[in-house]
């Protein structure tokens, strides 16, 4: 076990921490500041579970687009997603779950551009609900969007702590409102780096 370095917390098997991976933001960080760095999933969650007994890792995210019909390029995007999100599923006490794409227009070059929809409400759904039923002691949240502040201070109303881990673009708020942060860093990225 890790110690802490925070003297006063201290960490029991009683303590259960669950942990909320937005699956996008978790991707931009590893391709913009880790050079598209692959990592073991797995000793990610144990790592930032810092010693802590995990209830469930739940990762966020949305199948790519297709078209009707889908071009190749498509079919291989989505059946990449879906081996991907099947093989998170295997992963000791993982949960994936799925949001949807919506179109929003296009970018200047006539692309269309996707926005991601329900992720957000997901993963604060699942955080409240398991600290007010007392399933929880503390979440680690991977995010940095400031649409996660409800869901964060409704966790630490019922006195769950929450730990955000972060990357180089993270809303201000969003880290004014957890109790701990901890940013990625090459330390981390290598300790859990895929072989």
């Amino acid at each position: 076990m890790k110690e802490s370095p925070y003297p006063y917390r201290e960490h029991s098997l009683t303590n259960r921490v669950a942990i909320f991976v937005d699956g996008r933001y978790l991707d931009r960080i590893l391709k913009d500041e880790f050079h598209r760095a692959r990592i073991d999933f797995r000793e990610l969650a144990i790592e930032m579970a810092d010693g802590q007994d995990i209830l469930r890792t739940y990762y966020y995210d949305c199948l790519p687009h297709q078209s009707d019909p889908p071009t190749p390029q498509e079919k291989e995007r989505y059946a990449h997603a879906r081996r991907f999100h099947d093989a998170l599923r295997m992963l000791p006490r993982f949960e994936v779950r799925l949001g949807r794409l919506q179109r929003r227009g296009e970018d200047s070059q006539g692309r269309p551009l996707y926005q991601q929809k329900r992720v957000d409400i997901l993963l604060g759904v699942d955080m409240v609900q398991l600290a007010a039923k007392g399933h929880i002691s503390e979440a680690v949240l991977v995010a940095g969007d400031s649409d996660f502040i409800p869901a964060v201070t409704a966790a630490k109303s019922e006195g769950v702590i929450v730990t955000l881990f972060h990357g180089q673009h993270c809303h201000g708020d969003l880290m004014r409102e957890v109790d701990e942060r901890r940013p990625f860093d090459q330390a981390l990225i290598d300790s859990v780096a895929r072989s």
